[in-house]
């Protein structure tokens, strides 16, 4: 496991260099939120994701909005019933906001202790879900003491500050109009890949025009457990 950290002139930005990162979501909240960095993860992260998760009694819904065209999520599905030792994971995926916010479209999220946020593009997850039903029963999730995962695209989508949020392109760190995430990990910007894609100093103006955002790198396939 590697922890760096970079300090900066008026700025703070933390890197971790990780695959992995838990959080309290708040003092309210009794539930996880857990960001990993992109990759496929490792029997470490996964025995966490079981362990906190609720076990083989854990009730799974799969969020792969993020995704692109063509993406095939039935390895994801497959996936995670294997490491929960399920028979059924719920899938939500729609980028119509009527939809997501019906009772009907967010009624699995009601009783699930893990949702997994797949990655791809944020601004997908922004577009479809903020302010929706399913922002709020994610929420929820987290009230009950469940666990909220996010890889890659998944992981940004959960800080209060959304990077890469431009449906032009991930190179824009600052998108006007696609700069709010969820926030259940607050006063956050989460950026992800970071090393392998060579982003470490791609943070810095994101907190030098935020500077009470905490800025937060994570990399791909290790981990680390933060309450």
């Amino acid at each position: 496991m590697k922890c760096k950290s970079v300090g900066i002139p008026r700025l703070l930005i933390l890197f971790l260099l990780i695959a992995s990162l838990a959080s309290r979501a708040s003092a309210a909240n009794n539930g996880f939120v857990i960001a990993m960095g992109g990759g496929n993860g490792t029997p470490e992260i996964y025995e966490k994701w079981k362990t906190l998760g609720g076990g083989a009694n854990a009730h799974v819904v799969l969020i792969p909005t993020a995704n692109n065209p063509g993406d095939d999520i039935a390895p994801v599905v497959e996936g995670l019933k294997h490491v929960f030792g399920i028979q059924k994971v719920s899938v939500l995926d729609t980028k119509d906001r009527a939809k997501a916010n019906s009772a009907e479209f967010v009624a699995p999220l009601r009783e699930a202790t893990f949702v997994f946020i797949d990655g791809g593009r944020q601004w997908r997850l922004a577009d479809a879900y903020l302010g929706t039903r399913v922002e709020r029963e994610l929420r929820n999730v987290l009230k009950r003491g469940g666990v909220i995962a996010g890889s890659s695209a998944g992981a940004s989508i959960l800080a209060s500050y959304l990077v890469r949020g431009d449906p032009k392109g991930a190179e824009v760190m600052m998108a006007k109009g696609h700069e709010r995430g969820f926030g259940f990990i607050p006063n956050s910007a989460i950026d992800q890949h970071v090393s392998e894609r060579h982003r470490e100093r791609d943070m810095e103006p994101v907190v030098a025009a935020h500077p009470k955002l905490l800025g937060i790198g994570i990399d791909p396939n290790t981990t680390r457990r933060s309450l």
